[in-house]
């Protein structure tokens, strides 16, 4: 049976693999809902698409347009693509029953998943004019894609028969490769694709006695290489296992984000790891809070939440290593999704009385 991360960042989605990303916090978090003292010293715009109950982008390209998925009145759910210019365009896959966008390219391509009639998960890529195509790995029952390159090319995980989980690479001309990490014997799942295609996620190695979640590398050329997060620094009072790898982006430099906890399962940690495979820690900003980086631009600039400091609110980290923390006006929850070249980032937010509803937060 394909394994988890028993820690990560709750994002809210619809597909099956980011579904069980977000149960995964509840045990660890105890959250406040006050505000963010940081000064708000950015832009904010609020959006909706018509007939939104709430609203998840996940994904924004260099030029500004935005991806995701909403909620109606009726709790269908229904794909968006916001232009630069602002426009909000509802995007279904014809004939589907929901449809998930995921993420989208400079060139405005499209890929994520939707749900057919028999509920069964199926992939799709949808052109810059509106060209819709649906598409399934060799043994799929449910196929999610996570990730689409400059170049066209798609990454993600398809789900077996027996619900385990493979990694998958679709090439421009519709290919499809699947792959599996060679230690992986609990699953492999994929997280994102970098420009020049290197692929990342996590896979459980079930052969250990800890039955770790380790993170990993898929060179273009298919070569492999695994890596977990430092294990004992800086907390000379825990146990030193690292229990959870967690990737969650990849830029074009090669630099990898995620997330990881140890076994004392009290503190969730952010790494950086540069191309030559140093890894930094990066800890929330106040004492005790956990913290996970969700999406990374090619200069090094990282965005994602962080459970700190009274409550839960989003983060920009700049090249530096400073951490800004921010949140939309009145917000109580705030999840950053995407971070483009230009340092605009877009994500959900939650108001006090609830509902999910998306922003652009402009560059400083």
């Amino acid at each position: 049976m394909t394994t988890h991360p028993l820690f990560t960042a709750p994002i809210v989605p619809m597909t099956r693999q980011n579904a069980r990303l977000a149960l995964s916090l509840l045990a660890l978090c105890t959250l406040g809902l006050s505000l963010s003292a940081s000064a708000q010293q950015s832009a904010f715009t609020i959006f909706d698409p018509p007939g939104s109950v709430e609203t998840i982008p996940n994904s924004m390209n260099r030029s500004g347009a935005i991806t995701g998925y909403y909620f109606d009145a009726n709790f269908l759910v229904h794909s968006f693509l916001r232009s630069p210019d602002g426009t909000l365009t509802t995007i279904d896959f014809p004939g589907g029953y929901s449809t998930d966008a995921a993420s989208l390219n400079p060139a405005g391509t499209i890929t994520g998943s939707y749900r057919d009639a028999n509920f069964l998960g199926h992939g799709f890529v949808r052109s810059p004019d509106g060209v819709w195509t649906s598409f399934d790995a060799v043994g799929s029952v449910d196929t999610e894609p996570v990730s689409i390159n400059p170049a066209g090319e798609i990454a993600g995980t398809y789900y077996d028969a027996n619900d385990v989980g493979h990694g998958f690479l679709r090439d421009p001309d519709g290919a499809i490769t699947s792959f599996d990490v060679p230690d992986s014997n609990g699953g492999t799942l994929v997280t994102g694709i970098s420009p020049s295609g290197e692929i990342i996620g996590y896979y459980a190695d079930n052969d250990e006695a800890l039955q770790p979640q380790l993170g990993f590398l898929r060179s273009p050329d298919g070569a492999y290489t695994t890596f977990v997060a430092p294990p004992g620094e800086g907390c000379s009072s825990c146990r030193v296992d690292v229990l959870s790898t967690t990737p969650s982006a990849i830029n074009a430099t090669g630099e990898i984000i995620g997330s990881f906890y140890r076994n004392d399962a009290e503190t969730v940690y952010g790494f950086v790891r540069e191309p030559d495979r140093n890894i930094t820690i990066l800890n929330a900003p106040c004492p005790g809070g956990s913290i996970f980086p969700n999406s990374i631009n090619a200069a090094g600039v990282i965005t994602g939440i962080h459970y700190a400091c009274g409550g839960a609110h989003g983060f920009v980290r700049d090249s530096g290593g400073t951490i800004t923390t921010f949140d939309p006006p009145r917000s109580t929850r705030t999840m950053p999704t995407s971070i483009n070249d230009a340092g605009a980032i877009t994500g959900w937010f939650t108001y006090a009385h609830g509902g999910e509803h998306g922003f652009l937060r402009s560059p400083d």
